[in-house]
């Protein structure tokens, strides 16, 4: 094949993902501007020093596991099935500890950053309940949305290494906006 018409394959299976990713960021916008987010972050100063380096992370996290899921379907490594395979479990294990870990890290480091420049912030209990309440809802849907993105595109003989970059990008910003939401609501009740 040549280089034009692999140019072109590419093209037309992502242009797509990308205007859907598109839709999802201004979605994930919208939640952000709404009158709920801005109180939030009147009411937990420190939301909107964490909230890039969380958004981020999604990205980082889960890119690297739907990458790591797609090569391991080219390379005949992990059947595109929803299975007890020893490699993907360790994939999704893997990526539910980092996501959720590096969550509760950006809550204590975000708190303790702001202590040292002397500015107001919420509690440490809160933050830190904040983001691995988000952490963990984003894992669980970002894990198993990704596992069947990338099974359901190899099955329909799409590459998965070109939807998982902006699939990832929106799933990560969408749900990581809604659900730190969620974690604040829930937080701001029992806290």
């Amino acid at each position: 094949m040549d280089a034009r018409h692999e140019v072109w394959r590419i093209y037309r299976e992502s242009i797509a993902i990308l205007g859907i990713s598109l839709l999802g960021g201004l979605f994930a916008g919208t939640v952000l501007g709404s009158a709920g987010m801005r109180a939030a972050f009147t009411d937990f100063p420190g939301l909107l020093l964490l909230l890039p380096a969380f958004l981020a992370t999604r990205g980082n996290v889960y890119g690297a596991f739907g990458a790591r899921i797609s090569s391991g379907l080219h390379q005949g490594l992990i059947e595109p099935e929803f299975e007890l395979d020893p490699r993907l479990v360790n994939a999704i294990t893997a990526s539910f500890i980092n996501g959720i870990g590096i969550s509760v890290l950006i809550g204590a480091l975000s708190w303790g950053i702001l202590r040292v420049l002397g500015r107001e912030s919420a509690r440490l209990l809160e933050l830190v309940g904040i983001t691995f309440i988000s952490g963990v809802l984003t894992s669980v849907v970002l894990v198993f949305g990704l596992l069947a993105l990338v099974f359901g595109s190899y099955q329909f003989g799409l590459d998965p290494d070109n939807l998982i970059g902006p699939i990832v990008t929106m799933l990560g910003d969408v749900f990581g906006v809604v659900f730190l939401y969620v974690a604040i609501v829930i937080v701001g009740v029992v806290l």
